[in-house]
Formats: structure tokens, C-alpha cells, sequence
């Protein structure tokens, strides 16, 4: 099946062209990714590999999940998938979310049980991951070729126009 984006993609076309603020950059791609594959959760995460530490600098929902402080990054098969073979990681269970993530249970009480985490690289480095999160099973083998092909392109516009954290 193929889906026309193209209004979706102008919107964002338009919103990078004129968008000012932090996280004007996020708001758009977060409604992108709305238009094209759906998303109950959206976050961004920035990596320091240097340091060894990543930090949120967008989150759709600021009071589950703030835009504050770093954590470590962890080298699990998460970090071997997005950082070492630079695909996607992709949970279509709370129970597979779990095996990565330890807020698991704040995930589902938020009514998502599925993640595909982007990862973002721009000139060789790795800058971080697009996350996105809804009910289990939804980020079926189409939804993630949209990720993939519509989605990789606007998630590292969108990292360049953001100011890091």
C-alpha cells in the first residue's frame, strides 16, 4: 500500500522554513510522524558518545517525561542495533520493552506497549534517536519501511535545526 504524504511533508517543509524556539524543529516532526505512521509517545534523545551520555531535548508529554538531565548509555543489544548496525530498534510488546527499557511500567500505564527507536546519524556520528511509542502490535513491518523511508530524511533536518542540550 502506498500512502501520499505529500501534505504532511509540506507542513513540515514549512514549519523547519519558519519555526523559531527549542523544539520548533521536534514539534514538526513530531506531527510528521503523526501524519504518517501514528504515535501515542514522542521523544528525542541526544548521545555524547565522547562523554558517554544521552540526554532528552523533546518529549510530547514534558510531564511523564522531562527534558532534563542525562543518563549513561548503556551498551546493550538496544546500543549494538542503533548504534553498531545503525537500524532501528523495533518492541512490539511491553514485555520485549522491558528487556531494554527500565521505566517499562511508566511506558505502558502511558497506554503504549510498542517503540521504534530511530537512530540518527549525520556525517558518520551518531546524534541520537527518534522515539516513538504506542499500543502493542502497532509498529508493524509497514509502519517501520515508513519510519524508514519517509521519516530518516526529516528526523535528521530536524536534529540539525534543534539546538543541542
Amino acid at each position: 500500500m502506498t500512502t501520499d504524504h505529500t501534505a504532511a511533508l509540506a507542513a513540515f517543509d514549512h514549519a523547519i522554513a519558519t519555526g523559531k524556539g527549542p523544539g520548533a524543529a521536534y514539534v514538526a516532526l513530531e506531527k510528521l510522524t503523526q501524519a504518517v505512521v501514528g504515535v501515542k509517545l514522542f521523544t528525542v534523545m541526544e548521545a555524547n558518545m565522547a562523554e558517554g551520555i544521552s540526554s532528552r531535548s523533546y518529549s510530547s508529554d514534558p510531564e511523564s517525561y522531562p527534558v532534563s538531565g542525562s543518563k549513561p548509555i548503556n551498551r546493550t543489544h538496544w546500543f549494538d542495533a542503533v548504534h553498531v548496525e545503525r537500524r532501528p530498534f523495533v518492541a512490539n510488546t511491553i514485555a520485549d520493552i522491558a528487556t531494554v527499557f527500565p521505566d517499562h511500567e511508566q511506558i505502558w500505564s502511558l497506554g503504549c506497549g510498542s517503540v521504534v527507536n530511530l537512530p540518527i546519524f549525520i556525517a558518520d556520528d551518531f546524534m541520537g534517536t527518534m522515539n516513538i511509542l504506542h499500543e502493542e502490535h502497532f509498529y508493524t513491518p509497514e509502519r517501520v519501511k515508513r519510519v524508514m523511508e519517509v521519516l530518516a530524511i526529516p528526523a535528521k533536518l530536524a536534529f540539525l535545526a534543534s539546538p543541542r542540550i
